[in-house]
């Protein structure tokens, strides 16, 4: 049977083990890219997993000064899709340490 400061130093290399793997996992997502699309694919944005946006390109059928409010709203739109996505990716990203790190799937981490 191990002695209680086995047990805490286990514990505590555990815990290290589990902080890089998630240090890890976050740069990462700063390397997985998605995209947003809104308008049938008139506007698009390219993000990171991390939120960060790369890339903006819009279709040259909307650069019309009437169709401003549209174009407006079409990049709102894809900004959001793309950022469910990159939520999404992110999770995803994060799961896999979990899983990895042996804690159950649902386990809210405070990170």
């Amino acid at each position: 049977m191990k002695s209680m400061e086995e047990m805490i130093q286990a514990a505590q290399a555990a815990a290290q083990t589990i902080q890089k793997q998630m240090e890890d996992a976050q740069g990462r997502l700063d390397q997985i890219e998605v995209e947003g699309v809104a308008g049938g694919g008139l506007v698009k944005i390219k993000a990171s997993a991390k939120g960060r946006v790369i890339g903006v390109a819009i279709d040259d059928s909307l650069m019309d000064k009437a169709e401003k409010g549209i174009l407006e709203d079409l990049v709102a739109a894809a900004f959001n899709d793309c950022r469910q996505r990159a939520d999404a990716a992110a999770a995803e990203e994060m799961q896999k340490v979990q899983m990895a790190a042996g804690i159950p799937p649902g386990f809210k981490l405070p990170f």
